[in-house]
């Protein structure tokens, strides 16, 4: 009992057995491949058992979606070359884009007191502690842990989470605090007469230095006004599939510097 607490205090207060932790998560890491193999191997197999016609339903879909979105690149590419124009005239830092790493879920832990991940990502491919983590729709988390090969995710949703935002409407800012339930985000101290409406937009603003301004974040869902309380409760819903994601990005912020991709080959550099 006393070595148990030993290690405990020493682990907690002065950090001094996160390399034992990094290496026994090297031999527990192909525990955690085998768990997840049954499940890669259906997907892989329901894939090669799709009939012809499904195949050419999916295509058609790819094929409209793909024009769709390269008509949206061509807008966004006109946007941010005015951008960076605006940002020039006026003396502003100019910031090239963010560089991204796909990352699979192995593991994942959603109870009310640890809402997290695991990722096969670690140390190896450049991942670091307090790294953004996004899914295909929205912000979902950030990294706490990394081990050689992978890394544990904090999601958004955790009741020890808080991420300072923004409505997207009219700019107003506030922290999104984790609950511990999937689909649920508290806002602190928004007063009652606050400019806040269900369906609003919440983006990251930037603040705190972890996340790139202007990542979809949640949508209100409601707001309360009760008496005799100072502040309203508001309630928002994740954007991000938190429960259902397999995927997610990796996220380094790049300075002019560091525009040049960087890392294993398996970043890929994209614009903001």
């Amino acid at each position: 009992m006393v070595f148990a607490i030993g290690l405990i205090v020493a682990d907690h207060r002065y950090q001094q057995l996160e390399q034992l932790r990094s290496a026994l998560s090297v031999l527990v890491y192909p525990v955690y491949y085998l768990a997840s193999l049954p499940d890669t191997l259906i997907r892989k197999v329901r894939g090669q058992l799709a009939t012809e016609e499904e195949l050419r339903r999916h295509n058609r879909s790819l094929y409209r979606e793909n024009l769709a979105l390269k008509g949206r690149l061509q807008q966004l590419e006109t946007l941010e070359a005015e951008n960076m124009r605006l940002r020039d005239l006026l003396g502003s830092p100019l910031k090239i884009g963010d560089r991204m790493l796909i990352a699979e879920l192995m593991a994942v832990d959603l109870d009310p007191y640890r809402q997290q991940v695991m990722i096969d990502r670690g140390a190896a491919s450049g991942v670091f502690v307090g790294q953004p983590v996004l899914g295909a729709n929205a912000v979902m988390g950030q990294v706490t842990r990394v081990a050689p090969l992978s890394a544990t995710v904090l999601l958004i949703t955790d009741a020890s989470h808080g991420l300072p935002v923004r409505i997207n409407r009219n700019g107003l800012r506030t922290v999104a605090r984790g609950t511990g339930t999937v689909d649920r985000l508290e806002l602190s101290h928004l007063p009652q007469n606050a400019d806040v409406r269900a369906g609003d937009l919440l983006v990251t603003s930037g603040l705190g230095g972890h996340f790139p301004p202007g990542y979809p974040v949640a949508r209100i869902a409601e707001v309360r006004l009760e008496l005799g309380k100072p502040f309203a409760t508001v309630i928002a819903e994740p954007t991000a599939h938190l429960d259902r994601s397999r995927e997610v990005l990796l996220v380094w912020t790049l300075s002019p510097d560091e525009s040049a991709p960087q890392g294993t080959g398996e970043a890929v550099r994209k614009s903001p």
